[in-house]
């Protein structure tokens, strides 16, 4: 019954994190309304409420599953935003995946499924 979810994260700044999120990752700008962002990139959409807390963008992230993991690590891993404890490795779990920190503090998972890369 569960089709799709939409990731609602937090955002310190507006206006750096739709440059963050449009120049580093190549999402689209959707909308924003006070402060409130949609961006989204192939089939996934992410919000970003307003937030002054730095530490509550420090404690959240999300799970983005993807195809093509290899190709999305190469295209991330130059602009210098994968976490330093996050790069592409396969996880006992049976995923292979890396993480990224956004620029309020996020924390992005991407992952494929090893049976589907195969």
């Amino acid at each position: 019954m569960l089709k799709s979810a939409v990731p609602i994260l937090a955002s310190l700044d507006e206006e750096e994190t739709k440059t963050f999120y449009t120049e580093k990752l190549g999402f689209t700008f959707h909308s924003s309304w006070e402060g409130y962002l949609i961006l989204g990139r192939d089939e996934i959409n992410v919000h970003l409420w307003p937030c002054s807390d730095p530490e509550i963008a420090k404690n959240t992230g999300c799970y983005i599953n993807v195809n093509e993991v290899d190709k999305l690590y190469a295209e991330f891993e130059p602009l210098g935003v994968v976490h330093p404890n996050g790069k592409l490795q396969e996880m006992p779990w049976g995923m292979k995946q890396f993480s990224i920190l956004d620029n309020n503090g996020n924390i992005l998972h991407f992952g494929e499924d090893i049976a589907d890369a195969e």
